[in-house]
């Protein structure tokens, strides 16, 4: 299988279990991986053990998805057995845990911190998106663990291309509604009254707008619709579908 090619700093590496996808100026910062459709990432725990060991950690801690942008904490030195919470994003400064987003379409972002060593992994679904997932990550990042925007380094990893995405006119609406400006950048027009929403491109925009410089702001400009026998896509096999993760573990304080 030949994999598409990624842009903005992003490369195919070979893990244990395939390919997987990293990127270049974020892997400067954390450890990090964005897995392929090789990995079903359900319920399988060898499979997440696979994804833990080659971060260097024991264990990948998860969130219970809502589609909304509320977050959980994960601090240095936390004990206990971890229960996921519901929340969207999911920060940490602890190196002996990993953290991660499950998608399959939605945008899974990665932020790291080169400073403090923090971390975030954001699941951006549209509703997420609405109300600015992304953005509450580096604002969690910044009022938790004291990190400046400013220094963040930020990946957003293959997710539903503009080529596919494909939305109703109420989508627009809630944008609208929620203060967004930008739809004519993010929407363009479909079939009839549908439109098709730049994921990835809505995300970086506000990545942008919360204060992190273009140049640390990298994204993968992968469709996982277009490619359906390289990444799990809802939209491709519904219910059926597997999921992806985008994982990142916290780094040394510097």
């Amino acid at each position: 299988m030949v994999q598409p090619q990624p842009s903005d700093g992003f490369e195919w590496t070979q893990e244990p279990w395939g390919p997987a996808l990293r990127c270049r100026p974020l892997g400067e910062v954390a450890s990090h991986v964005f897995t392929a459709g090789n990995l079903r990432l359900r319920e399988d725990p060898a499979q997440w053990s696979q994804v833990a060991t080659a971060l260097g950690v024991s264990e990948v801690l998860l969130i219970r998805q809502v589609h909304r942008a509320e977050a959980a904490v994960v601090r240095r030195g936390h004990s206990g057995q971890w229960l996921p919470p519901e929340a969207d994003l999911i920060v940490s400064d602890d190196p002996a845990v990993a953290v991660g987003a499950r998608v399959a379409d939605c945008a899974p972002i990665l932020i790291a911190d080169p400073h403090t060593g923090a971390v975030a992994a954001v699941h951006a679904g549209w509703r997420g998106t609405v109300q600015r997932a992304a953005i509450a990550g580096v604002r969690t990042l910044v009022g938790t663990f004291g990190s400046r925007a400013t220094d963040l380094m930020v990946a957003i990893g293959p997710c539903l291309g503009a080529c596919c995405g494909e939305v109703g006119p109420e989508v627009a609406v809630a944008f609208r509604d929620a203060g967004h400006t930008d739809l004519e950048r993010w929407f363009t027009p479909g079939s009839g009254d549908r439109l098709h929403l730049d994921l990835a491109g809505a995300n970086r925009d506000q990545l942008l707008e919360g204060g992190i410089p273009p140049a640390r702001v990298h994204v993968a400009g992968l469709c996982t619709r277009s490619h359906p026998d390289v990444f799990h896509s809802y939209r491709a096999a519904g219910a059926n579908a597997g999921r992806m993760v985008g994982a990142i573990r916290a780094g040394a304080r510097s």
